[in-house]
């Protein structure tokens, strides 16, 4: 049938792609010093926070701004 056909098929891709991300992963860790722990809080605390609380902020004040605009016609 079909499905004994096409199974294979679906393991070996799910294998490749697993061991296509965990050599990218590999890589890229590879590829970048360590951080020490000051450097890593300075990054999340001064970087990602005000990005993340931005992007938060963001999600959830467009759809209610487009809520309040007039349709263009």
């Amino acid at each position: 049938s079909t499905a004994m056909i096409l199974l294979p098929m679906t393991t070996i891709s799910l294998m490749t792609k697993a061991a296509l991300l965990s050599m990218v992963f590999l890589w890229i860790r590879a590829s970048y010093p360590r951080f020490r722990y000051d450097q890593l809080m300075h990054l999340v605390w001064k970087n990602f926070l005000p990005l993340t609380l931005a992007l938060t902020i963001w999600h959830i004040a467009f759809p209610i701004s487009l809520t309040y605009t007039p349709p263009i016609t």
